[in-house]
């Protein structure tokens, strides 16, 4: 286990900087926790006036406490922290959670302050938690540390818990026991100064006592370093986040497609997805699936027996683990043989597992235990309705029995009872989950197979293709010589093929006697399409022309363009029009790239052509991807199943797509400076199943593109750039 906040998290001492005897107080309810508590070690409160706090002699300056500290929990004024560090610093302290607030979330000197104090954290080599925190808490019956200001005490349980809100934390921690739930540690990171969301998960990545993780987060300070973490971590244990503020606000502005359809939460849900992370929406649903991990086995398998008193439920359940992407079990011979043995002839022994509205506790038992021994069964829901005096807490306590002398699969409880029956749950020591509703149990077998899932996925590569990035340098230097952040069409398709992207056949005519020529080399049918330098969408201004037959019918279009042009001044800005090859292909598929001020650029990849807007069958992924993101992006999108060829039609060349893919995730890693692209549409062919780029447009922040290509303002050839 890494012992970086040990200090904060296993202290053998500490400082309660602003104790109080004033009731109601932060620093008087601190000082109760610990003691209520029962930390095992010692507590110094420190107050300017001195007296004895809680029963215990408190000291007017740390330096003046004899012994070693481990810990300062501080609880004062803004304004004292930072000299309250030098304190610390001549102390020998080198664990700090400022509680405090006032800093920047108060304002600009508040900022300041934050700033001069992240420094002397540095400076001094601490570690802190904060400000503007809850504070830290940890059950291990070796520390028995209450370090925050919650109503309630902890409950001791399995779960690693972060919260960036201090008010939301703690109400959190005073309603865990009515879920059932308790936590091993707890972390609330307030302003992040110094320890966040990955450093405690960094923290707890080998503590044997963290079994899960859960993060409540409105924002992530370094996604890449998330990822990193993230990745590795949840292959070992599950990570559940709850990511606040999902607006999308911003992306309205964007002038691509892909950049229309981000957002910052799109962002965010591509991160935690490549990154194994369980996301949840509700506090709810985050403790509901807390609640099934800390009573459940990972699956061997996604295959779902049912065992219920009532037909109705037992349907009910059927249809959501069907909806959920899982498998009703298919009970053995055997296992049907042995329930028939003890079941009444009017049970059904098919899966759901009908027991009828008679059955007693003994059946509950024999049932689940046969269940469980079903080697083509890898989880359980059972389901109980009152009827003919059972008792709800009897029934539950008998599976309980079952599920203790069998953990190897998991077992979750659906009990359309009353809410006393969860109240008095709630005070026993559970070793599976319960829930009132069908949808709620098959909700949480559904995360549980997700985690398998994910555990089982390959880790995936990130590929390095053979690329003309000289090529595309020179194209885009073009560009920045004229002060254009939006590339033209022409320059964009030939970026697309210097990265190997398959686009049509096409040439650039200036001039009805270079179109006619073209056309003939090319061979009909052909496209004709306008470039322009100050026109981007070009359909907008019926500059797509389509389905051109012949030289006289492509000369007519062309004449046609021109006059259209003219009429609404569009003409100054025509670089020319481009020939291309004419692909048949119904199905239009569209990807491109996109850039998250913070998360970075992401990649976009699903249905395309003109309803990309109103159907958004699309997915993101943050770049760089590896191979298996690639993959996991084609085949989550809804019309996935049109490219696999329904309808006689001839199947997509899946792998070329993925490369495809792949290739704009090099182009945007060799230029990250590239704010928007779309290749919409990618064209299906027909003929070959191949993705072909029809139209390519891309968008450079400028700026950023002119320093990266060494300030470079001319097109030229013969300078350094």
């Amino acid at each position: 286990m890494s012992k970086q906040l040990d200090a904060i998290m296993r202290p053998k001492s500490i400082a309660v900087v602003g104790a109080s005897t004033k009731e109601h107080t932060i620093g008087s309810d601190i000082m109760k926790r610990l003691q209520e508590y029962k930390f095992n070690g010692n507590i110094y409160p420190v107050n300017p006036k001195g007296g004895v706090i809680e029963g215990i002699q408190s000291y007017t300056n740390i330096t003046e406490i004899p012994g070693d500290v481990d810990l300062a929990i501080i609880i004062i004024p803004a304004k004292f922290v930072l000299s309250t560090l030098d304190e610390c610093n001549e102390k020998g302290i080198k664990g700090i959670c400022v509680i405090s607030a006032g800093f920047k979330e108060a304002g600009e000197k508040g900022a300041q302050m934050e700033k001069e104090l992240a420094a002397k954290l540095k400076e001094y080599g601490m570690r802190c938690v904060g400000p503007n925190c809850l504070g830290v808490v940890n059950t291990h019956p070796d520390i028995r540390m209450d370090g925050c200001f919650a109503e309630t005490l902890p409950e001791r349980g399995n779960i690693g818990f972060v919260s960036q809100s201090g008010a939301l934390g703690g109400g959190i921690l005073n309603i865990l026991k009515d879920l059932n739930l308790g936590f091993a540690q707890f972390i609330s990171i307030g302003n992040q100064a110094d320890i966040n969301a990955e450093t405690a998960m960094e923290y707890w990545e080998n503590d044997s006592d963290v079994e899960q993780i859960l993060l409540y987060m409105e924002s992530i300070q370094n996604p890449s370093n998330f990822r990193e973490l993230a990745t590795r971590i949840s292959k070992n244990k599950p990570i559940l986040a709850l990511k606040a503020g999902r607006s999308a606000a911003g992306a309205s502005a964007a002038s691509s497609h892909t950049g229309s359809l981000a957002g910052a939460d799109k962002a965010a849900n591509a991160l935690l997805a490549q990154s194994g992370v369980i996301r949840e929406y509700s506090l709810k649903n985050l403790f509901s699936t807390a609640k099934v991990f800390a009573n459940c086995p990972i699956p061997k398998g996604d295959r779902v027996a049912i065992i219920t008193n009532s037909g109705g439920p037992g349907i009910m359940a059927t249809d959501a683990i069907c909806e959920s992407g899982m498998q009703i079990a298919q009970i053995s011979d055997q296992t049907r043989e042995k329930l028939i043995s003890f079941l009444p002839a009017a049970a059904s022994v098919k899966n759901p597992i009908d027991m009828i509205a008679s059955a007693p506790i003994e059946h509950y038992k024999q049932t689940l235990e046969t269940v469980i021994a079903d080697e083509n069964v890898d989880m359980i829901i059972t389901i109980y309705l009152p009827f003919l005096g059972l008792k709800d807490i009897d029934v539950a306590k008998a599976l309980m029995e079952i599920k203790k002398a069998h953990p190897e699969k998991p077992v979750i409880g659906v009990f359309m009872t009353k809410s006393e029956f969860f109240t008095e749950i709630s005070n026993m020591e559970v070793n599976m989950p319960f829930f009132m509703y069908a949808e709620e149990a098959a909700e949480g077998l559904k995360r549980l197979n997700e985690q398998r899932l994910w555990v089982e996925r390959p880790e995936g590569k990130i590929p390095s293709y053979n690329v003309d990035k000289e090529k595309a340098a020179k194209i885009i230097k073009q560009s920045l010589a004229e002060n254009r952040a939006q590339l033209t069409t022409l320059e964009s398709i030939d970026i697309l093929e210097a990265y190997g992207i398959r686009a049509c056949k096409y040439g650039l005519a200036t001039n009805e006697e270079e179109v006619a020529k073209l056309g003939n080399e090319i061979g009909y049918p052909v496209v004709m399409k306008m470039t322009s330098k100050t026109t981007s969408h070009k359909t907008d201004v019926g500059g797509v022309r389509v389905n051109i037959q012949s030289e006289e019918q492509l000369r007519a279009e062309y004449q046609d363009l021109i006059e259209k042009l003219t009429e609404k001044n569009l003409i100054e800005g025509l670089e020319g029009v481009i020939i291309q090859e004419m692909v048949k292909g119904s199905r239009e598929m569209v990807c491109g790239i996109a850039t998250d001020p913070q998360y970075g650029p992401m990649m976009m990849f699903g249905l395309g052509g003109v309803f990309i807007e109103v159907l958004k069958d699309v997915t993101f992924r943050i770049a760089p991807l590896t191979d298996v993101d690639a993959d996991e992006m084609i085949k989550s999108v809804k019309s996935y199943e049109l490219l696999k060829g329904a309808r006689g039609t001839k199947p997509a060349q899946i792998d070329q797509i993925q490369e495809t893919l792949l290739r704009l995730s090099q182009l945007v890693s060799d230029f990250s400076f590239i704010d928007e692209l779309d290749i919409n549409p990618l064209l299906i062919s027909e003929k070959t199943g191949e993705g072909i780029a029809v139209d390519g447009r891309i968008k450079v922040r400028l700026e950023e593109a002119k320093e990266a290509l060494g300030g470079c303002s001319c097109s030229c050839d013969c300078c350094s750039c």
